[in-house]
């Protein structure tokens, strides 16, 4: 699946504004598919779509089983295209036909509110260096690997939500360039997988 072309997002709240369209697109419907939320922001700017799977793992949707993982393969797929310079967005299509209860969407949406608030208010051009080739780079290889390990931290309680909002972060500070954005989400990135170093080391503790 190919992406359309979307219209720039406001940068003076842009996850709000990612929310806002995600709210209109499925505003009145029972389920809505993947494909249908990833067009309502578009593929020329990967960051956007990027940051729709990113959200939703921090969402009350990552309750849903093997929600993450799927959430985890979109990351990494969309990562590893901006990665190669691609000019436009294209995922298989066993992802973008799955569906989301509309309901539970605009749910997830809601509690992300106050959030993307807090955060829309506080972003802005800073440490630019951090956004920019090779650290640019950097941030990009580090939100492929969060999308890699995602599946794996499923089983790993609260991992998966940390790695989403560390890859929120990153997006983020490519989309504003913010570079203080990318170092925090780079943080959260080394917080996750001590988290999930020492809950493996207790499972295996477990067993022992």
């Amino acid at each position: 699946m190919d992406i359309e072309t979307p219209q720039a997002l406001n940068e003076t709240r842009p996850v709000s504004d990612i929310l806002d369209r995600l709210h209109n697109t499925c505003q009145g419907r029972d389920s809505i598919s993947l494909e249908t939320l990833l067009n309502s922001l578009g593929g020329a700017s990967f960051v956007p779509v990027l940051m729709v799977p990113a959200l939703a793992v921090v969402s009350p949707l990552s309750g849903i089983p093997l929600f993450s993982s799927v959430c985890g393969i979109l990351i990494a797929l969309i990562s590893a295209q901006m990665l190669v310079g691609r000019q436009h967005l294209w995922l298989p299509r066993w992802i973008t036909s799955r569906r989301l209860t509309g309901e539970k969407l605009r749910a997830a949406i809601h509690k992300l509110r106050k959030p993307a608030t807090w955060v829309d208010h506080r972003v802005k051009e800073r440490l630019i260096i951090f956004t920019h080739r090779p650290f640019r780079w950097i941030t990009q290889s580090c939100i492929l690997l969060c999308g890699l390990v995602m599946p794996v931290l499923e089983l790993v309680p609260f991992t998966s939500s940390i790695m989403g909002f560390a890859v929120t972060l990153m997006a983020l500070s490519l989309l504003v360039r913010d570079g203080l954005i990318a170092v925090l989400g780079l943080a959260f990135v080394v917080l996750a997988g001590f988290v999930g170093y020492t809950a493996a080391g207790d499972l295996a503790g477990l067993f022992a």
